[in-house]
């Protein structure tokens, strides 16, 4: 909920209408203010709110010079202990509490849905309580609510990584896993190399570029291994292991391992396959540079 509103806005989102009138009936005081703002509140977020506080003060001084109520007779309004206010809001908006099968079925939904797509969490949590406002559920608690996007990020995880060691395959799977394997230093060196940028231009630098380029390619990754993942997870997944040494992947589960590798090496395969024709026309604007310098000055 945000917090700053104009006196248009909360005109517009905050007035209570005919219906709500008929809901809030004989009730006065405190639960009079109390309930309206909390009708209005689930009418603007598909949720009740946990604290008093969550509340825009500006908002509240609508509300109450609305009811004829103090604004500061909403601090005795018991908001945890308000469950028939409650359920009286959800049926008069055509709202249900979540069960345990709701919290599944978008556990899923998000794994399959939002997390290949959307990285970061508050995205994901303000996806998770769009879904259960257009499925008109009320959604679970905080604690709920982190439970089922932890899950569904892991869920998806697993399935990621499950389907980019299918697409290796078994020859190219081992490959990869050689790179981190203890006491292997040729794996280690080319970890390395590939985390490293080509440098200054010169003929040492195109040399080393086509040289890191062959031994990638000797991995044998499929092409389109990532083709139909979004860019963003794929370099997020290559940022990961950018920073890992060979002990940070041996302490992932072989899956995990395997799919940071391979994101690692497919991402930098494809900026290397760029990057010696980029060098070499770099080297011959400094050698024609350097040839136009020595015939002005001769």
């Amino acid at each position: 909920m945000r917090r700053e509103w104009s006196p248009e806005d909360a005109v517009a989102c905050w007035t209570l209408v005919d219906g709500d009138w008929d809901l809030v009936a004989n009730k006065s005081g405190p639960t009079r203010l109390g309930f309206c703002l909390m009708l209005k509140f689930f009418e603007i977020e598909g949720r009740f709110p946990e604290f008093i506080e969550e509340f825009p003060q500006p908002a509240v001084a609508y509300v109450a010079g609305l009811v004829k109520v103090p604004a500061a007779e909403l601090g005795k309004y018991d908001l945890a202990g308000a469950k028939r206010h409650r359920k009286q809001i959800r049926e008069a908006l055509g709202f249900r509490p979540s069960t345990l099968a709701d919290e599944e079925r978008l556990t899923e939904w998000m794994a399959t849905e939002v997390c290949p797509v959307e990285l970061v969490e508050d995205r994901q949590r303000e996806a998770l309580l769009v879904q259960c406002r257009v499925e008109r559920i009320e959604p679970p608690g905080r604690t709920r609510v982190e439970k089922v996007l932890v899950a569904a990020r892991n869920r998806w995880e697993r399935a990621f990584c499950a389907r980019t060691v299918e697409r290796l395959g078994e020859v190219c799977v081992g490959r990869l896993l050689t790179l981190v394997a203890e006491g292997n230093d040729d794996g280690t060196a080319l970890l390395a190399s590939l985390k490293r940028d080509p440098g200054a231009v010169g003929l040492d630098s195109l040399l080393t570029e086509i040289t890191k380029l062959n031994d990638v390619r000797r991995l044998g990754l499929p092409e389109g291994l990532f083709a139909d993942c979004s860019e963003k997870m794929v370099a997020a997944w290559r940022a990961r292991a950018i920073k890992m040494y060979p002990s940070d992947f041996r302490d992932t589960s072989e899956d995990v391992r395997v799919t940071l590798l391979a994101a690692l090496c497919s991402s930098r395969q494809a900026e290397i396959t760029d990057a010696p024709v980029e060098l070499l026309v770099a080297l011959v604007h400094k050698i024609n540079a350097r040839a136009e310098r020595r015939v002005e000055t001769s």
